[in-house]
Protein backbone atom coordinates (compact mmCIF):
# COMPACT_ATOMS: atom_id res chain seq x y z
CA UNK A 1 0.00 0.00 0.00
CA UNK A 2 2.90 2.34 0.72
CA UNK A 3 4.20 1.83 -2.81
CA UNK A 4 0.81 2.71 -4.27
CA UNK A 5 0.64 5.87 -2.13
CA UNK A 6 4.18 6.86 -3.12
CA UNK A 7 3.43 6.30 -6.81
CA UNK A 8 0.22 8.33 -6.61
CA UNK A 9 1.94 11.25 -4.85
CA UNK A 10 4.85 11.14 -7.30
CA UNK A 11 2.51 11.29 -10.32
CA UNK A 12 0.55 14.23 -8.85
CA UNK A 13 3.74 16.16 -8.04
CA UNK A 14 5.11 15.49 -11.53
CA UNK A 15 1.89 16.78 -13.08
CA UNK A 16 2.04 19.95 -10.91
CA UNK A 17 5.66 20.60 -11.91
CA UNK A 18 4.89 20.15 -15.61
CA UNK A 19 1.85 22.44 -15.25
CA UNK A 20 3.96 25.05 -13.43
CA UNK A 21 6.63 25.03 -16.13
CA UNK A 22 4.02 25.74 -18.82
CA UNK A 23 2.10 28.44 -16.86
CA UNK A 24 4.37 31.26 -15.75
CA UNK A 25 2.03 34.24 -16.40
CA UNK A 26 1.06 36.54 -13.52
CA UNK A 27 -2.32 36.00 -11.87
CA UNK A 28 -4.09 38.08 -9.22
CA UNK A 29 -5.83 36.42 -6.29
CA UNK A 30 -8.27 38.33 -4.10
CA UNK A 31 -7.82 36.87 -0.55
CA UNK A 32 -10.20 39.17 1.39
CA UNK A 33 -11.80 42.51 0.67
CA UNK A 34 -8.97 44.92 0.00
CA UNK A 35 -6.18 42.30 -0.10
CA UNK A 36 -5.03 41.09 -3.48
CA UNK A 37 -1.95 38.99 -4.33
CA UNK A 38 -0.26 38.89 -7.71
CA UNK A 39 2.11 36.01 -8.43
CA UNK A 40 2.88 33.50 -11.17
CA UNK A 41 0.21 30.84 -11.55
CA UNK A 42 2.70 28.02 -10.86
CA UNK A 43 3.71 29.50 -7.45
CA UNK A 44 0.09 30.04 -6.46
CA UNK A 45 -0.73 26.47 -7.45
CA UNK A 46 2.17 25.02 -5.44
CA UNK A 47 1.18 27.10 -2.37
CA UNK A 48 -2.43 25.95 -2.71
CA UNK A 49 -1.38 22.30 -2.98
CA UNK A 50 0.86 22.74 0.10
CA UNK A 51 -2.01 24.21 2.12
CA UNK A 52 -4.24 21.33 0.99
CA UNK A 53 -1.62 18.76 2.02
CA UNK A 54 -1.26 20.35 5.48
CA UNK A 55 -5.05 20.38 5.94
CA UNK A 56 -5.24 16.71 4.89
CA UNK A 57 -2.50 15.84 7.41
CA UNK A 58 -4.30 17.74 10.21
CA UNK A 59 -7.56 15.94 9.36
CA UNK A 60 -5.73 12.59 9.38
CA UNK A 61 -4.21 13.31 12.81
CA UNK A 62 -7.63 14.36 14.15
CA UNK A 63 -9.25 11.16 12.84
CA UNK A 64 -6.48 9.03 14.32
CA UNK A 65 -6.92 10.69 17.73
CA UNK A 66 -10.68 10.05 17.63
CA UNK A 67 -10.10 6.39 16.79
CA UNK A 68 -7.54 6.18 19.61
CA UNK A 69 -10.07 7.47 22.16
CA UNK A 70 -12.77 5.08 20.92
CA UNK A 71 -10.32 2.17 21.00
CA UNK A 72 -9.17 3.09 24.51
CA UNK A 73 -12.78 3.15 25.78
CA UNK A 74 -13.50 -0.22 24.17
CA UNK A 75 -10.30 -1.64 25.68
CA UNK A 76 -11.25 -0.41 29.15
CA UNK A 77 -14.72 -1.95 28.77
CA UNK A 78 -13.15 -5.26 27.77
CA UNK A 79 -10.77 -5.16 30.73
CA UNK A 80 -13.72 -4.64 33.08
CA UNK A 81 -15.53 -7.57 31.44
CA UNK A 82 -12.41 -9.76 31.72
CA UNK A 83 -12.06 -8.96 35.43
CA UNK A 84 -15.74 -9.78 35.95
CA UNK A 85 -15.37 -13.08 34.12
CA UNK A 86 -12.23 -13.97 36.09
CA UNK A 87 -14.09 -13.28 39.34
CA UNK A 88 -16.94 -15.50 38.19
CA UNK A 89 -14.47 -18.22 37.21
CA UNK A 90 -12.81 -18.15 40.63
CA UNK A 91 -16.22 -18.30 42.32
CA UNK A 92 -17.26 -21.26 40.17
CA UNK A 93 -13.98 -23.06 40.92
CA UNK A 94 -14.55 -22.55 44.65
CA UNK A 95 -18.13 -23.84 44.39
CA UNK A 96 -16.97 -26.88 42.42
CA UNK A 97 -14.27 -27.66 44.98
CA UNK A 98 -16.80 -27.26 47.80
CA UNK A 99 -19.21 -29.65 46.07
CA UNK A 100 -16.39 -32.11 45.43
CA UNK A 101 -15.57 -32.16 49.16
CA UNK A 102 -19.22 -32.81 50.02
CA UNK A 103 -19.47 -35.87 47.76
CA UNK A 104 -18.15 -39.16 49.19
CA UNK A 105 -15.12 -40.47 47.41
CA UNK A 106 -15.05 -43.84 45.65
CA UNK A 107 -12.51 -45.38 48.07
CA UNK A 108 -14.59 -44.35 51.10
CA UNK A 109 -17.65 -46.04 49.62
CA UNK A 110 -15.85 -49.39 49.16
CA UNK A 111 -14.01 -49.36 52.51
CA UNK A 112 -16.99 -48.47 54.68
CA UNK A 113 -19.46 -51.08 53.46
CA UNK A 114 -20.83 -52.90 56.48
CA UNK A 115 -23.15 -55.82 56.66
CA UNK A 116 -26.65 -55.23 57.94
CA UNK A 117 -26.11 -57.61 60.86
CA UNK A 118 -23.41 -55.41 62.45
CA UNK A 119 -25.55 -52.31 62.20
CA UNK A 120 -28.30 -53.64 64.48
CA UNK A 121 -27.92 -52.72 68.12
CA UNK A 122 -27.69 -55.49 70.65
CA UNK A 123 -30.68 -55.88 72.91
CA UNK A 124 -29.95 -55.10 76.52
CA UNK A 125 -32.01 -56.38 79.40
CA UNK A 126 -32.18 -54.01 82.31
CA UNK A 127 -32.59 -55.53 85.72
CA UNK A 128 -33.21 -53.31 88.66
CA UNK A 129 -32.17 -54.61 92.04
CA UNK A 130 -33.55 -52.68 94.97
CA UNK A 131 -31.05 -51.76 97.64
CA UNK A 132 -31.53 -50.10 100.86
CA UNK A 133 -30.16 -46.69 100.04
CA UNK A 134 -30.13 -46.54 96.14
CA UNK A 135 -31.25 -48.38 93.09
CA UNK A 136 -28.67 -50.13 90.92
CA UNK A 137 -29.04 -51.10 87.28
CA UNK A 138 -27.41 -54.29 86.02
CA UNK A 139 -26.93 -54.65 82.28
CA UNK A 140 -27.10 -58.21 81.03
CA UNK A 141 -26.08 -59.18 77.47
CA UNK A 142 -28.75 -60.79 75.31
CA UNK A 143 -29.12 -64.57 75.46
CA UNK A 144 -27.70 -65.07 71.97
CA UNK A 145 -24.30 -63.68 73.06
CA UNK A 146 -24.24 -65.85 76.16
CA UNK A 147 -24.87 -69.06 74.24
CA UNK A 148 -22.03 -68.50 71.75
CA UNK A 149 -19.29 -68.90 74.39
Amino acid sequence: MRQVNFTLIFVICLAVVLFAIENTQLVSIKVVEGVQLTAPLSIELIITLGIGAVLAWVFSVWTTLQELFVTREALQAREVEIESLQTDLERYKAELEEQRLLLPSQSTMTDNTVSVATLSEPTVVKTTVPRADTEATILTPPPSELASD
